[in-house]
């Protein structure tokens, strides 16, 4: 790295990427950021009535494994720096691309891992949120990424160094290629949500890929089943499993067993995850507001250090 490679870096202000679900109008992060994943997975679910099945309920379960699937097929694919490969956000966020992709998902088998949707044509990681008495909200999250990057300093600087790059894919036709001066897929993904214009809830889920994960999830919880912040938190969790092309799906103590086993049934590769092995499951913080009010519900994930403070 040298002065003049500091000295081209220019931050940016983003317009964030958003979708409605029942109601509630969800914001992530765009392209380079994975929030879109999140998003697509929440439109895919949209045309489900979830609210109609206990959350535990295998079949419930397995229509938000495979909404997932669905999202990171597109969000591998698509998230890139856009300004090298600029994504069809529009598109993918479009319902009847949400219509398209839901018409995949089988109820009595799973998917193997799909593929991207093509256009028509033409964890070291912190989050923290903050709202004040007024409604104004800061969702943040801050990361350096895996082992290699996190407590070595460029001598003499300052500079935290990351590897972010591990990120890049390595064939030269991806959009997410990697090449000089590009800004890699991204996990890190600060989440907001409003609703008749007003805060809903400033939230966050740390944990790599687990992040649009994590907020499909708690947000599912907090509009389908109505818990409040700390249960949705709470809830036992799913992931689909990086490096294995999804098609290993961890499930979290406190998931029936009974429905493990019929999620292996219809074909889920289930791998059931217990004790210190939880923390793949990420760990979230959330705030919501009640508009009529004011007042905040904070929640804080038991699986990682992290706490609710009012002042």
């Amino acid at each position: 790295m040298t002065h003049d490679d500091l000295k081209a870096h220019a931050s940016t202000w983003e317009t964030p990427v958003h979708t409605n679900y029942r109601g509630v109008e969800v914001y992530e992060c765009p392209p380079n950021g994975q929030g879109i994943a999140a998003l697509l997975a929440l439109n895919v679910a949209a045309g489900w009535d979830l609210a109609a099945l206990p959350w535990d309920a295998p079949e419930r379960l397995h229509l938000m494994v495979e909404a997932m699937r669905l999202a990171f097929a597109d969000a591998r694919h698509y998230v890139a720096d856009p300004a090298f490969s600029p994504a069809p956000v529009d598109f993918l966020l479009s319902r009847a691309y949400a219509d398209q992709r839901r018409a995949l998902v089988s109820p009595a088998r799973a998917m193997a891992p799909p593929a991207f949707g093509a256009p028509l044509p033409g964890s070291d990681t912190v989050y923290l949120t903050a709202v004040d008495g007024r409604g104004n909200a800061c969702s943040f999250i801050n990361s350096l990424y895996a082992g290699f990057g996190t407590g070595i300093v460029a001598r003499g600087t300052g500079v935290f160094l990351q590897c972010r790059g591990a990120s890049f894919s390595l064939d030269p036709e991806h959009p997410n290629a990697l090449a000089p001066g590009k800004r890699p897929y991204h996990t890190i993904i600060p989440g907001m949500a409003l609703k008749d214009g007003a805060l809903w809830a400033s939230f966050g889920v740390m944990g790599g890929f687990m992040q649009p994960q994590g907020h499909f999830q708690v947000m599912s919880a907090m509009i389908d089943d109505d818990l409040n912040p700390q249960e949705a938190l709470d809830r036992p969790r799913f992931c689909l499993m990086r490096g294995t092309g999804d098609s290993v799906l961890a499930l979290e103590e406190g998931i029936p067993v009974s429905a493990m086993a019929r999620l292996a049934a219809l074909g889920h590769t289930v791998r059931p995850v217990s004790g210190q092995g939880r923390g793949l499951f990420g760990s979230g913080q959330i705030i919501r507001r009640d508009a009529e009010t004011g007042v905040l519900f904070g929640g804080s994930d038991p699986r990682k250090d992290g706490l609710v403070a009012a002042f």
